[in-house]
């Protein structure tokens, strides 16, 4: 072996030793430590055994058909009911926005008279308002396009249908 890897070795083998020597000291301290702090956390104790029951306690558990839990739950849920929706009746620039702008806006989808066209709205408007609110409302096949039923928006009033259509005729220029 040359001088240089007997040197090498050397170092090598104090830095393992300084490494083994701190690890054993520090492993032997942490166990002194630990047999001396034993006695300071008793099982015993029963503040200690309702800590320990506390934090492993079940988040939930299985109540069957008949357990006086289950009913006492279930008229809790009925008592905490959600409350009646509010009626709110949308205007009808409110419900073109949320029901009819993707068919009446631009290029028309479906036959669809855009709003403010007046070629595509006079022949419809010369027909009645009782009809454009009828075919709203119901729905209607014709020769040029398809109307579904309220706009294929079934939670719609008739009256915020009607008020759409209105809305729609009264952006026509000529229609006044």
């Amino acid at each position: 072996m040359s001088t240089r890897d007997h040197r090498f070795f050397d170092s090598f083998m104090l830095a393992l030793g300084i490494f083994v020597g701190v690890v054993v000291g520090v492993v032997f301290f942490v166990r002194m430590n630990a047999f001396e702090a034993r006695d300071q956390f008793a099982l015993d104790d029963p503040e200690v055994q309702a800590a320990i029951a506390e934090r492993i306690r079940p988040v939930g558990s299985v109540l069957l058909i008949g357990d006086p839990e289950l009913e006492a739950a279930a008229a809790v849920t009925v008592a905490i009911a959600a409350p009646e929706p509010v009626d709110t009746v949308l205007t009808g620039a409110q419900t073109y926005n949320e029901a009819c702008y993707l068919c009446h806006s631009e290029p028309g989808v479906g036959g669809a008279p855009v709003i403010g066209n007046v070629e595509a709205w006079l022949p419809r408007i010369e027909q009645g308002i009782e009809i454009l609110h009828e075919r709203s409302i119901a729905g209607y096949q014709g020769e040029v396009g398809f109307m579904p039923a309220k706009g294929g928006r079934v939670d719609l009033s008739d009256a915020e249908v009607t008020s759409a259509v209105d809305y729609m005729i009264e952006q026509v220029p000529l229609a006044e």
